[in-house]
């Protein structure tokens, strides 16, 4: 049975897998007549069989690539010395600022939440309305802040001219 891999139908599992030997003339006579013989009547194992082919075909064509040569190896390492060096130097380098770095970082969250409690506190405490003042006792004539309850100083100057003009708590 064919199987779709999406792009086009491609050969029976089974078969797909005798492929290779069979171009390579590694099967045995009974095993080639059979395979010739589902080839014969499936179609897509017999797409399958023609492009294997033409490929092995066009691979004969080709020549051999010429190998890396005696120094690749030495080359390959000089490359690999090279990048480990510049490496380290670079560590070099980033170690020198490592400490003033972690200081930054410290000093930042130091500062975050620092902000965060005031804000906090701004947000939760500070518009709170402070309740006025009553007074519990009986104001007597020596009373400093207020001779007069039933005139209260409005400004500051008339706080500073009360304080003044009671002989100085005497």
């Amino acid at each position: 049975m064919p199987t779709d891999t999406g792009f086009e139908m491609t050969a029976c599992t089974k078969y797909e897998a005798l492929l290779e030997d069979y171009l390579e003339g590694a099967l045995d006579a009974a095993e080639s007549m059979a395979v010739e013989k589902h080839w014969r009547d499936c179609s897509s194992c017999r797409v399958a069989l023609d492009q294997a082919s033409a490929s092995v075909r066009l691979l004969l064509l080709a020549e051999p690539s010429a190998g890396p040569g005696p120094a690749f190896a030495r080359t390959v390492m000089a490359r690999i010395r090279a990048a480990e060096s510049d490496l380290a130097r670079s560590s070099e380098r980033a170690s020198f600022w490592q400490p003033l770095v972690k200081l930054g970082w410290r000093f930042a969250a130091t500062a975050t939440v620092v902000l965060g409690v005031l804000v906090t506190y701004d947000a939760g405490w500070g518009h709170r309305v402070q309740p006025e003042s009553v007074t519990t006792g009986l104001m007597g004539g020596n009373d400093i802040f207020a001779p007069d309850p039933a005139n209260p100083p409005a400004s500051r100057d008339e706080v500073l001219m009360m304080v003044a003009d009671t002989n100085h708590g005497n």
